[in-house]
């Protein structure tokens, strides 16, 4: 969720606006209506993620208590859950960007999983929707019937393909409402901080719900928060900006490749005329043969290319300059988009290592209340919300101010990279010392050790992901902007799957992971990571420096291509 600028107006007066835009919100005054009616509206996205948190969270558990799922199985079935939902986003993504835009995706999605969380309550209510209760250890616990198990899961699908087709793609319609980078730069950061927020609030509250009070209580106000985020979104409709998609990008990008197969041995011209251009306005510019010029072909005009009124004969054989840039463009952030994976798996990792952590260690705050293991993690997400705040309304003016420009995405990246090993050194330190302290004294190690591990690891993600999301959609061709949104998404999802194999790998090659943790190792773990970033940083400093080509600086419209 690691998911800022002044835009010219008082403090007050900008919140409002972005609360407005936090559901991707425009008035045709942006000046005037975005006050009177946009703060209605601010909510969607928080009450989305709301509910989204509220039922995701406490999946393993539900599942162990109410329908009497083994633990191994409960844990795998979460396990899907969260990797299909940080990867539907790009499915969402393709849809708005080919087909319908993202307001049809936004308002359909979240009813999908308005449907979802409504069956979700129902098997928390009706007894006939669930197996018998299962007394620990006094009687055989029933399993569910093929009915039971079809209703759940079908909740379960209905509230996953929901949430991965909004999250990612309101981030896309919010930032399109603005066409200033600084403004776009400015929404991300806050549209992070809503993520963590809202999340921060369902892992806490709405899982004590669940836990202490009832089942379909908590699940009841996952339901009513999304229908109220469905119907604040549909309200300020009228006020959106809309991108109308021009068909399949996807289709553009295999024209290309397709037509520079077919014209791999023709001679490329020097001249400009001699390719093929969109329309009269276009900039006539010739591709840089330096630079992927085995795409340039593609759009070279040969014998039978075009017809006599100009429009293309042989689609799969010629395409525009443009079509052949914006393929460029994405083909030359990809090695920076994959840095982000690996700065995304060690965190992953961490998440898991430091629960294990936490059952060892005196989690006592007062004399009466320990921290729960599972609410552990959230100091992460509350570590963001403060962070970005601050970097927000204070670091980035004064880094303007003594640099006389906005920190990059490519810098808040760097950054994130940074405080990510430093966070893994930490933890290998304090493991270090857990260790010692395991083996040589009868009083186990204070939880609150592990607070400024989790702690850095809040502040990196308050500079990654919203860097990360920015350069994207940014840097991305204008016809892929709700693609480049999904791919953090996308980034995340595959993490969270290398975390798991890399985790098997070292159990199954080393004794580092023992199931007493006092016996293993997991300080080596960390020192892994650690190297794993270091190499991964090195990587990255790489990809920025050969990326020479940043359109950044030239805003939304120049975003296409830059490679002329």
């Amino acid at each position: 969720m690691n998911m800022y600028f002044q835009l010219g107006q008082e403090a007050a007066t900008e919140l409002q606006q972005l609360g407005c835009n936090m559901d991707a919100s425009l008035s045709v005054d942006r000046d005037a209506e975005m006050l009177d009616s946009g703060g209605n509206r601010g909510g969607t996205f928080m009450c989305l993620t709301l509910a989204a948190g509220g039922w995701q969270s406490n999946l393993i558990v539900y599942l162990i208590q109410e329908y009497n799922v083994k633990s191994i199985d409960a844990a795998q079935v979460s396990n899907v859950v969260n990797g299909c939902t940080c990867l539907f986003p790009i499915i969402g993504a393709i849809i708005a960007d080919s087909f319908s835009g993202c307001f049809p995706v936004i308002w359909i999605s979240s009813f999908i999983s308005f449907l979802g969380l409504v069956l979700l309550v129902l098997t928390a209510t009706l007894d006939s929707l669930r197996p018998p209760s299962c007394d620990d250890g006094l009687s055989l616990c029933e399993t569910p019937s093929e009915s039971q198990f079809a209703v759940l899961y079908a909740s379960i699908a209905l509230a996953s393909i929901g949430l991965g087709g909004t999250r990612f793609t309101i981030a896309t319609m919010g930032a399109n409402q603005f066409d200033k980078p600084e403004e776009q730069g400015n929404f991300f950061n806050w549209f992070f901080f809503a993520m963590y927020t809202a999340s921060v609030i369902s892992f806490t509250a709405i899982v004590y719900i669940e836990d202490n009070v009832s089942w379909g209580l908590g699940y009841g106000l996952c339901a009513l928060v999304n229908l109220i985020g469905l119907l604040i979104f549909l309200s300020g409709s009228n006020f959106y900006r809309r991108d109308k998609p021009q068909g399949s990008p996807f289709v553009n990008i295999v024209r290309v490749l397709v037509a520079s197969i077919r014209k791999r041995n023709v001679l490329l011209s020097s001249r400009s005329e001699d390719y093929h251009y969109h329309n009269d306005g276009e900039a006539k510019m010739v591709p840089e043969t330096q630079s992927l010029s085995f795409l340039n072909g593609a759009a070279l005009k040969t014998e039978g290319d075009l017809k006599p009124d100009g429009s293309i004969a042989k689609p799969w054989s010629l395409c525009t300059f443009q079509q052949v840039e914006d393929l460029k463009t994405v083909v030359r952030i990809f090695p920076l988009w994959s840095s982000s994976i690996f700065i995304s798996t060690p965190i992953a990792i961490q998440g898991s290592l430091t629960i294990l952590q936490a059952l060892t260690m005196d989690r006592r705050i007062v004399s009466h209340f320990k921290i729960p293991v599972g609410s552990l993690l959230v100091l992460v997400q509350i570590s963001t919300c403060i962070s970005l705040p601050i970097i927000d309304r204070f670091l980035y003016p004064v880094w303007q101010k003594l640099t006389n420009q906005s920190p990059t995405p490519l810098q808040r990246l760097g950054i994130g990279h940074v405080l990510n090993i430093i966070s893994m050194v930490v933890s290998a330190l304090v493991e270090s010392r857990r260790l010692k302290t395991a083996h040589s004294s009868t009083l186990p190690m204070l939880v609150m050790w592990l607070f400024p591990q989790l702690a850095l690891v809040g502040i990196g993600e308050a500079f990654h992901f919203p860097g990360q999301l920015q350069l994207c959609y940014q840097e991305f061709p204008a016809s892929l902007r709700g693609t480049a949104t999904a791919m953090v998404a996308m980034t995340i999802g595959i993490a969270f799957y290398m975390g798991t194999a890399l985790i098997g790998l070292v159990r199954r090659v080393t004794r580092w992971l023992q199931d007493d943790i006092n016996q293993g190792r997991l300080d080596n773990v960390y020192w892994m990571v650690v190297v794993i970033g270091v190499l991964n940083f090195g990587y990255y400093l790489l990809c920025a420096k050969l990326y020479k080509h940043q359109n950044v600086s030239k805003g939304v419209e120049g975003s296409s291509g830059s490679d002329g």
